[in-house]
């Protein structure tokens, strides 16, 4: 389901929220879509000597899944985006369910921009945090 809100609907503290499988085919069609083949991602033998001791998906797969929830549900459909930080904590691994979380922290009429705060998590411990600004659609005239 795709939501539009318009800036004004839009309300402080807000929040939506998606969950996402990070499977096997997400990480091979994000590593083929971006050419990102690092083999800690895709060769499972490699992954297992490097500090992780196992395939972990691509950190901008999870900006992906923000992307999308912002597209998606807060603010919705003709958000644009203008800035994402991205500060990484834990590595996320095949098989996990990573829940997007994204809240609205400031609400700018004028220029039209929104900005959210923005976590992924995987069994309620933050994975990645970071604030997004958007464009908020404006209600037609």
């Amino acid at each position: 389901m795709t939501n539009t809100y318009y800036i004004d609907e839009l309300s402080i503290d807000q929040t939506a929220s998606r969950v996402f499988t990070v499977d096997d085919a997400a990480i091979q069609a994000f590593a083929d879509v971006s050419t990102d083949h690092n083999p800690v991602h895709v060769d499972e033998a490699f992954a297992a000597q490097s500090p992780f001791k196992g395939r972990i998906a691509h950190g901008m797969l999870l900006g992906a899944y923000i992307s999308a929830t912002l597209a998606s549900d807060l603010p919705g459909r003709g958000s644009i985006y203008v800035s994402q930080t991205l500060d990484f904590k834990r590595a996320v691994r095949p098989g996990d369910e990573a829940t997007v979380e994204v809240t609205i922290r400031d609400i700018d009429l004028k220029s039209g921009h929104v900005t959210l705060s923005t976590l992924v998590k995987v069994r309620n411990k933050t994975m990645l945090s970071g604030t997004a600004v958007v464009i908020a659609p404006k209600r037609p005239v």
